[in-house]
């Protein structure tokens, strides 16, 4: 094991390894059930999605563990899945199987970019002042889906601001304001104690910190009612999901998936824009999160850095890692599930101390047990998760001191970099505001000619995709 994953030269061990891959499951658990819940509103079967979802998990994780040997997890992405159900299928009318197969073609799109050097010429082409944005950025995104999960804030929304779609999704314009929670109901109680008492043993750099803080307070939400644990006891019938999987394993080549997609001419732009806007926020979610944590980590070292620069094939880490997320959407497709990509969720394993691909074995390990004790995976509280998250958040938030916040022409895309990655609750929106205003910064002060050529193609994607999702 210490020659396979490289232990030492990585300044780990095989508990702190353990520990890590299993933080980073909990703290991610909850795509297990919120998943299925989402893309069975477009018919799609529960039990079907719920062993896709563990699957596409399993494998794409795998690939990172035995494939990069880097402690990044996977799983279908938050965001993607809303967009396959709610753009996708409600809004373009477009069927499940359909948007399967437009999944699917994402991924080869992913992986033929990375197999090209598109993906990591991306990430070359991206000035410093930026990546330090980007991993404060998800400091910021990570922290506050930590905050939000356990309802540590509230929202209220004046009349005539928002609209309800079907499923009961309330989509609100600015008319949403934002204000503490109140401190009178038992979960955001309990999410306050779990958070003090992670706070409490993280400074004191118990080893396991985080995951002790996260039994610590499952333990502390059964008697505060939070905890419900007889949902424990609970069977689930595990052949009626394997029936149903066959309903969407596959699905995405058949008549109703692929054979349909293209079969009439008048859509195809209509799909086309549709696979580009499943690409693009794909390719930027997964690029950020490894410049966000990789980075400040030092899981991808200068010398890793460099090896990708000058190197072909796969010889750096960041290469393969890049490699193993690329396939891992495909994977996902033919099970039947929305986009897999990257987890922003793996800092949480990462910031246990997590730093070889044994941290992301053990996850995946835990995605395969997840099919027979999903009822006891199930009763762990986001109040336990939710403050490893936040802890995060704040280490990686450090990367703002390598900005020159005094300098304007530095501060400014910066700025809109890492606010809006955290307040659009989207790595890739992030990233696109801060190529928008480091372009525009730039032609104002003379300088377009310093500005890299695939910095001006993303960014135009980005605007292109912004008018995209205009016109859908």
């Amino acid at each position: 094991m210490e020659k396979f994953f490289k232990l030492k030269e990585a300044g780990t061990t095989v508990s702190t390894e353990v520990l890590a891959g299993l933080t980073t499951f909990f703290a991610m658990a909850y795509i297990l059930f919120v998943n299925p819940s989402l893309l069975s509103q477009t018919g799609m079967p529960y039990g079907a999605v719920f062993l896709a979802t563990i699957f596409a998990s399993m494998a794409g994780t795998l690939v990172m563990a035995l494939f990069a040997n880097v402690p990044y997890a996977q799983a279908p992405g938050m965001g993607l899945n809303a967009f396959f159900t709610y753009t996708v299928c409600f809004s373009l009318n477009f069927t499940w199987q359909e948007a399967l197969a437009m999944v699917f073609l994402c991924g080869v799109i992913n992986i033929i970019i990375t197999v090209t050097k598109i993906r990591k010429s991306i990430i070359k082409a991206i000035p410093d002042s930026l990546q330090h944005a980007i991993s404060g950025g998800i400091g910021i995104f990570i922290a506050y889906v930590g905050i939000k999960n356990v309802n540590l804030l509230s929202f209220t929304a004046d009349p005539g601001t928002y609209n309800l779609l079907d499923g009961g999704t309330v989509v609100a314009n600015g008319g949403v304001v934002p204000a503490i929670a109140t401190f009178n109901n038992r979960p955001v109680i309990l999410a306050v104690i779990s958070l003090i008492i992670m706070v409490i043993l993280v400074l004191k750099k118990v080893p396991g910190a985080v995951f002790i803080g996260i039994i610590v307070s499952t333990l502390i939400g059964i008697p505060m009612g939070v905890v419900d644990i007889s949902q424990i006891g609970v069977e689930t019938n595990l052949g009626k999901s394997f029936s149903e999987l066959g309903t969407t394993f596959g699905a995405a080549f058949g008549s109703q998936g692929m054979g349909s997609l293209f079969s009439d001419i008048s859509r195809l732009p209509l799909v086309l824009m549709t696979i580009f806007a499943f690409s693009l926020s794909d390719t930027f979610d997964t690029l950020g999160t490894f410049i966000g944590t990789g980075r400040r980590s030092g899981i991808f070292s200068e010398e890793d850095q460099a090896t990708m620069e000058t190197s072909s094939g796969f010889k750096s880490k960041m290469d393969r890692a890049l490699f193993a997320d690329s396939i891992a959407t495909s994977v996902g497709a033919i099970f039947g599930t929305s986009n897999t990509t990257t987890y922003v969720e793996s800092a949480a394993g990462i910031g246990a101390g997590g730093r070889t691909g044994l941290t992301s074995l053990v996850t995946a390990l835990m995605f395969l047990l997840s099919i027979f004790f999903a009822p006891i995976i199930s009763i762990v509280p986001n109040q336990a998760t939710a403050p490893a998250l936040i802890l995060v958040g704040v280490m990686m938030m450090s990367s703002f001191a390598e900005i020159k916040w005094s300098d304007l022409d530095e501060a400014v895309p910066a700025f809109f970099a890492s606010i809006f990655m955290g307040m659009c609750y989207s790595i890739s929106y992030g990233i696109a505001a801060g190529f928008i205003f480091y372009c525009i910064v730039k032609c104002l002060r003379g300088e377009a000619k310093k500005i890299h050529p695939i910095l001006w193609v993303s960014t135009g994607l980005f605007v292109l995709n912004f008018i995209i999702l205009a016109v859908l």
